[in-house]
């Protein structure tokens, strides 16, 4: 009976020092993953944390392994979009700045009571060209902001593609004629289901595009097609095409390409791509045998 209880007691000593090291070892592991934990919220930095690799505390450190890798790349993705809205605050202002430059000058000029009536005349036009275009720049960035925000909600609506174009085509109509050029259409019977009103801006944009890069007397065609899975529509126009350093970026932000005119704001292109692509839509650009060419495809809903 002695001899049970030596054994028995024995036996309570090695479970009691078994429960003391495992407890000692679990207060460690704790003390070292709190350790890490202050060190990736005051410093930053991420820790590896394989040591932990079983019971409750390998389940815990894999789930704050999880979250420290989700608010890293959130971090990172904050800081990519600081660094973008510092740098398009800076392209703003630079094309805020170039006609209000142009605009003082004129003012300054227009100040001058001795000025020639023809002079003066062409400083007030050039004036309103200014205007126009500070107008038009800030009309683009509040439509980019809207689309940015999703404040935009798009119509879901059937159109033929031929009213589209003829909308479109309405606001350069002047220009187009002024040098020269002819814009033929070619759109059949193809319709599209989407918002016609940011469509016809971003279409518009495209045939401002062409008809800017398209020599006195050139040609711009526009085509659509349909088919089960989508409306293709292809704006071409005769001439140089575009540079082939230019095609790579010509959908970015403010970008002006090598043969961009003066004036040229570098959102019109990045403006058509975003209502586009806000409607299940693609748009890519090429160049062709005798010029450049934008193909646009809005792909359908299928059930």
């Amino acid at each position: 009976m002695v001899g049970f209880l030596g054994i028995l007691l024995v036996f309570q000593l090695v479970l009691l020092c078994i429960l003391f090291f495992r407890e000692h070892g679990r207060r460690r592991e704790i003390q070292s993953l709190t350790l890490r934990l202050e060190r990736l919220l005051h410093d930053g930095e991420m820790l590896p944390m394989e040591e932990y690799r079983e019971g409750e505390l390998s389940i815990l450190a894999n789930q704050i392994q999880k979250l420290a890798l989700k608010l890293t790349e959130s971090a990172d993705r904050l800081q990519a979009e600081k660094a973008y809205l510092a740098d398009s605050l800076a392209d703003i202002s630079h094309q805020l700045r170039t006609p209000m430059t142009a605009m003082n000058l004129s003012l300054s000029l227009l100040a001058d009571p001795e000025l020639p009536e023809a002079q003066r005349q062409q400083h007030v036009a050039e004036l309103r060209g200014q205007l126009r275009r500070m107008d038009w720049l800030v009309e683009t960035l509040l439509k980019l902001s809207r689309l940015d925000a999703d404040m935009v909600q798009m119509e879901e609506k059937s159109f033929p593609v031929s009213e589209l174009v003829r909308r479109a085509a309405e606001p350069i109509a002047v220009s187009v004629e002024l040098r020269g050029q002819r814009l033929t259409a070619d759109c059949g019977e193809a319709a599209l289901t989407g918002d016609l009103s940011w469509t016809t801006e971003a279409l518009g944009n495209l045939l401002k595009n062409a008809s800017e890069h398209t020599p006195e007397g050139g040609v711009i065609t526009v085509r659509a097609e349909e088919n089960p899975l989508f409306t293709q529509i292809i704006v071409e126009n005769t001439g140089a095409g575009f540079a082939p350093e230019d095609l790579p970026h010509l959908f970015e932000r403010f970008y002006r390409g090598k043969d961009a005119q003066e004036g040229s704001c570098g959102i019109g292109l990045a403006l058509a791509r975003r209502i586009i692509s806000e409607q299940r839509g693609t748009i890519q650009a090429e160049n062709t045998r005798d010029g450049a060419r934008f193909i646009v495809k809005f792909y359908k809903q299928i059930f």
